[in-house]
């Protein structure tokens, strides 16, 4: 178990869960929190938890929160600079990263060539540059830990694996979104309302989406594939509605492991800060005579392209994973912004993939620069 962590990303829904669960782990100390720009959650925070270091992403909200704890002993910092500073504090032997997009990989890459424990949840910075995260940390004996309550499942079945050539796939499930069932002419009318309302999980805004596009999905194999080594061909994705089994594991002599549990975050979250141990975790048991019955199906690839984009890029390699990652957050931004529909989403992601020019065996400069420009494409393609 560990003694000490920084989260980055506290007043998001992942931070705000991981928060609660240290509150229940009377011997686990918070070393220091960041934030975007809500101040008030901050500071809320720093009261409750006082962190040696709180970071706000801008200086303005900084001077708000320095002003606001002035009577507290939390030192505070902003920017990208006091986001690493955040993720290799000495104190902090486990970092949870927690924001959300790319602002994730240089802060994880800090914390790893710092020797941190790592309670992976920013699923972007394994879809950029996976390989470079899994070097990073094999070459610093650093424990990268999932917190997706899919690729914690996958870990939890694979404990006591180690031979990988015992596995044949990776079956991850998918709750299908709000829009399961739907054909084209009914996905061309609906709204951001609409996509915001996940069916099992409370989740922040920008990951909601991606439920609903299928594209989370996307990133989740990519994710796995980086995680355990896998290539996209042994890497699956099935649609259970009910969110009760979290993922799966088949052996090549055709025996099935599958996580089960309650469809709450804060499980993958504890066993990231627990593991090797398991402890009592304030999350309802679950009640098997209640699940009902447990279906699966095949995901709609034609009305939900963005998985199968994801999967493409997953094969293409180099920097299609952060060029389609890129253009994503910035189409899945207009679309929450009312500027583009549901369907536009896949139409821009799709053509930045297809113009940004791209580099089979990408340096972390170039990855950042397949970004950026993926980012321009978005916006200037509307």
């Amino acid at each position: 178990m560990v003694k000490c962590v920084s989260i980055l990303g506290s007043t998001g829904s992942i931070g705000r869960q991981s928060l609660d669960i240290i509150s229940h782990l009377p011997d686990v100390k918070v070393a220091a929190l960041t934030a975007g720009t809500s101040v008030q959650r901050m500071a809320e925070q720093c009261r409750e938890f006082l962190p040696e270091l709180a970071v706000m992403a801008t200086q303005e909200a900084a001077a708000q929160l320095k002003s606001a704890i002035s009577d507290l002993p939390v030192r505070v910092a902003y920017g990208e600079a006091g986001l690493i500073e955040a993720a290799t504090i000495a104190s902090a032997d486990c970092v949870i990263t927690a924001v959300v997009g790319m602002v994730g990989l240089k802060p994880t890459l800090a914390a790893i060539r710092a020797g941190k424990r790592i309670g992976l949840a920013n699923k972007e910075t394994m879809v950029c540059a996976g390989e470079l995260v899994m070097a990073e940390a094999k070459a610093h004996h650093v424990e990268i830990i999932p917190v997706d309550s899919e690729h914690s499942a996958i870990f939890q079945c694979l404990m006591g694996c180690e031979n990988r050539r015992e596995i044949k796939r990776l079956v991850l499930t998918c709750s299908g979104g709000p829009f399961f069932g739907m054909n084209k002419e009914q996905l061309q009318q609906v709204t951001k309302a609409d996509a915001l309302k996940h069916p099992n999980w409370k989740m922040g805004a920008k990951i909601t989406i991606d439920c609903a596009t299928l594209m989370n999905k996307g990133l989740e194999v990519i994710e796995a594939m980086r995680l355990y080594e896998m290539s996209v061909e042994l890497v699956d994705v099935v649609i259970h509605r009910q969110s009760i089994i979290h993922s799966m594991v088949e052996f090549v002599d055709g025996a099935v492991m599958a996580q089960m549990g309650a469809p709450d975050m804060r499980l993958p979250i504890q066993l990231a800060l627990t593991y090797p141990e398991r402890t009592a975790c304030p999350v309802d048991a679950l009640d098997l005579l209640k699940c009902g019955p447990l279906t699966f199906s095949a995901p709609d690839l034609e009305c939900f392209p963005c998985l199968a984009l994801a999967m493409e890029c997953a094969k293409k390699g180099g920097t299609a994973c952060p060029v389609m990652n890129g253009a994503n957050e910035e189409a899945v931004a207009k679309f929450l912004r009312d500027e583009i529909g549901f369907y536009d989403i896949y139409r821009l992601v799709r053509h930045a993939v297809d113009t940004v020019p791209f580099i089979q065996n990408p340096t972390l400069e170039q990855i950042l620069e397949s970004d950026r420009l993926a980012r321009k494409c978005v916006n200037e393609g509307v």
